[in-house]
């Protein structure tokens, strides 16, 4: 009975004490995963998105998405025209998110790609809506890689 007693003892703590490492483990990578870094700001004509942020979700933790936030600012509110973000992620096609006329917006959204277990390339840019007879003056795209 003792030594019965003294196995399982071993065992759960073995159990529990490995269980314990590996979540310690999990969280230091998923804590450096989800650490936030800057966006530089990007504007053109007529638009800025400025005081960005963005960081790389956990795989497993909100689709493992590209988490991106900032102000949206329309710089020419006299001229009519809307401001928008686009952001993209692993060669999918453009998320537009709008801003304002005449407004500075606070904008914070995940991007992921649905197929894959975490997004690791993400492209994200500041546009101004021309209307039907111009084109749109967008930022330089900025590329990230997890």
């Amino acid at each position: 009975m003792n030594r019965t007693f003294a196995v399982s003892a071993l065992t759960a703590g073995l159990f529990f004490a490995g269980a314990g490492a590996a979540f310690a483990g999990a969280s230091g990578d998923v804590e450096a995963a989800a650490s936030w870094h800057k966006i530089s700001t990007r504007k053109s004509s007529g638009v800025s998105f400025h005081s960005g942020k963005y960081k790389w979700e956990a795989p497993g933790a909100n689709h493992g998405a590209f988490h991106w936030k900032g102000w949206l600012k329309d710089t020419s509110a006299g001229d009519g025209h809307n401001v928008y973000v686009q952001v993209k992620a692993e060669g999918h096609d453009w998320n537009r998110f709008n801003g304002k006329q005449k407004k500075s917006v606070w904008k914070d959204y995940l991007v992921w790609a649905p197929a894959d277990r975490y997004t690791d390339d993400a492209r994200i840019r500041s546009c101004r809506d021309r209307g039907s007879f111009h084109p749109d003056n967008c930022s330089p795209t900025k590329h990230y890689q997890r």
